[in-house]
């Protein structure tokens, strides 16, 4: 199993000692009902993992969860917990009944990041159609990506140069 098949098991052996090394460690969550189900390629989740891994992210875990706002908060709760690095979602922001990401999204962090998440939507006309929200849950950065390929990684990119930074202030360092 590659860690991009990943359901559940971290590729580290602690999330905490792989957050004392300087490398930006990364988790990927796919919302949609139809991977969850095994009937649709989780083809956006491959492309972030993809995008992450050539930003220099570890991407120590790649999950994919059915859309819904409890399913989407429970198990951004659990990538959380104890994680000190960037959770990224595709999937779920549109506006359809079952998009629900950002509802879910909110339920679990503790602070948003509104600029990220205005930064993301700005990538192309389509992206003023996205919901998605960013915001802080502890040691993590929760960003919500839309579903389609180019678009989760035109997200992605759009906020890319910010983030390490944003994770080493969040992490403490002193950079000012």
């Amino acid at each position: 199993m590659t860690p991009s098949e990943n359901t559940g098991e971290s590729t580290h052996e602690s999330d905490e000692s792989a957050a004392s090394d300087s490398s930006l460690l990364a988790k990927v969550l796919t919302v949609s009902d139809g991977v969850a189900e095994g009937v649709r390629e989780d083809r956006s989740g491959e492309a972030l993992v993809a995008t992450l891994i050539s930003h220099n992210y570890d991407v120590v875990e790649h999950s994919v969860v059915a859309d819904g706002v409890e399913s989407v908060a429970e198990r951004l709760s659990e990538l959380t917990s104890g994680f000190s690095g960037l959770v990224v979602t595709t999937g779920g922001t549109g506006f359809t009944e079952r998009d629900l990401t950002p509802e879910g999204t909110r339920r679990v962090i503790e602070r948003e990041a509104p600029g990220i998440a205005e930064a993301m939507r700005l990538t192309n006309p389509l992206g003023r159609l996205s919901r998605g929200v960013a915001g802080i849950v502890g040691g993590s950065i929760v960003i919500n990506t839309p579903g389609s390929t180019a678009g989760c990684v035109e997200c992605f990119e759009a906020v890319a140069d910010v983030l390490p930074h944003a994770l080493r202030l969040l992490h403490g360092e002193r950079l000012h």
